[in-house]
């Protein structure tokens, strides 16, 4: 029974900063949220490090990337890279 691409529900994407380059085919890139703390009601900066799978090693440390949820793909990779927004000066 396979569902058609309306209803497959839709992936999360995410944009933030390649923190790391280092590996082949894999960057590692920080996603910042900013959140209200529940008692305080003061905004918290928090941020997550994604590791991003990158067939052609397009991104580099200090672009903005955006980036996409897919199926498992190593012990850590749970994403994939859809485009490069803007590239670091």
């Amino acid at each position: 029974m396979s569902e058609s691409p309306e209803e497959r529900p839709q992936r999360k994407v995410r944009e933030g900063v390649v923190a790391s380059e280092a590996m082949n085919q894999t960057i590692v890139v920080l996603v910042n949220q900013r959140v209200r703390h529940p008692r305080y009601m003061r905004t918290i900066s928090k941020t997550k490090r994604l590791y991003v799978h990158d067939a052609n090693n397009d991104a580099h440390v200090g672009d903005t990337v955006e980036v996409e949820e897919t199926r498992p793909l190593s012990k850590l990779k749970r994403w994939r890279l859809v485009r490069v927004v803007e590239r670091a000066r």
